[in-house]
């Protein structure tokens, strides 16, 4: 028998290292999504046909169902809003914060960790301090929340309902305000930490060159600190999108679905559909929804950043 060759058994190792990940992914990733798929094409809506195995192919019905549904319509608006909105919002806080910290003024390392210190708290837990926050009470006499605060101060007209109120704009409900409020704090120092990394990773002496030919200091950061940190903003777009579009634990520690469903996201439907109302059929149909937006959103970054690596 041939002894095994060095580069031979470098490459065994590193397979057989790799395996137990390879076998788990396998199973508890891929496999769990094709059987997820093929729950969601089927009639297992009821928890004694999921007993007894009852299995009959309905094509499409599922989906369509959930597209003429009022309630998952009114999830796709929230989670365009939600999205577009927490993006906005974490992207221009945390270059704010992070030319504002990279200047090196005095105690800029405290605001720094006291910026990043949102990350180590949980959805849950931001989610259940801002709900106190935004606890509306009973305006205008018995407010509780921001609006007591409003009334101390003698703003009584700017109390309202916060994430209970359900007026709308344009399929848009104010409601989320407070909810988009509280995952921008938590997110816009992990923003600010990406953004941060790239000023720092700019050379000198281009910023010193344009000082030389005059350029003024708007004029640097718009010329050229912004068009260097546009792979960090395509990053943290793509980071931040993943996280919105399968947002659920800050909105059910917060608000739930609220009031009319006007806080309500894909990921809390499915989360009552599968496993309070036992349609698992449905609730499989949301969570494939869910992971194909999930999909347009990585899968395009991932192929051009594979792309420009074969391309290196």
């Amino acid at each position: 028998m041939k002894p095994i060759k060095g580069s031979t058994r470098r490459k065994l190792t590193g397979f057989l290292i790799l395996l137990p990940t390879i076998v788990s992914l396998t199973i508890f990733v891929y496999i769990f999504i094709g059987w997820t798929v093929r729950v969601s094409f089927s009639n297992w809506n009821s928890f004694s046909r999921l007993l007894r195995g009852e299995y009959r192919f309905v094509g499409l019905r599922n989906y369509l169902r959930l597209f003429e549904d009022p309630r998952f319509q009114t999830d796709l608006w929230n989670t365009l809003y939600f999205t577009l909105f927490f993006i906005i919002g974490c992207l221009s806080l945390g270059i704010i914060l992070a030319v504002l910290v990279d200047k090196g003024l005095k105690g800029s390392r405290v605001f720094q960790n006291i910026f990043l210190f949102p990350m180590a708290i949980s959805f849950v837990v931001t989610g259940t301090v801002w709900s106190w926050i935004f606890a509306p009470g009973i305006p205008p006499k018995y407010p509780q929340g921001i609006n007591l605060l409003f009334k101390m101060l003698g703003l009584e007209a700017l109390q309202w309902k916060w994430y209970t109120s359900t007026t709308s704009f344009l399929h848009f409900n104010v409601a989320l305000i407070p909810v988009i409020i509280a995952a921008i704090w938590q997110l816009s120092g992990y923003t600010m930490a990406m953004y941060l990394a790239g000023l720092r990773g700019i050379p000198q002496s281009l910023i010193e060159a344009a000082k030389v030919d005059g350029a003024s200091d708007k004029q640097i950061f718009w010329k050229i600190k912004f068009p260097i940190l546009r792979p960090i903003t395509l990053s943290a777009m793509i980071i931040l999108g993943h996280i919105s579009l399968k947002i659920f634990d800050l909105v059910y520690a917060m608000t739930g679905s609220g009031p009319n469903n006007v806080t309500d996201v894909p990921a809390i439907y499915m989360f009552e559909t599968t496993f309070r109302a036992n349609r698992y059929a449905t609730g499989s149909a949301i969570a494939i929804i869910m992971l194909v937006m999930v999909a347009v959103v990585i899968v395009p970054y991932l192929i051009s950043s594979m792309k420009r690596e074969v391309s290196r």
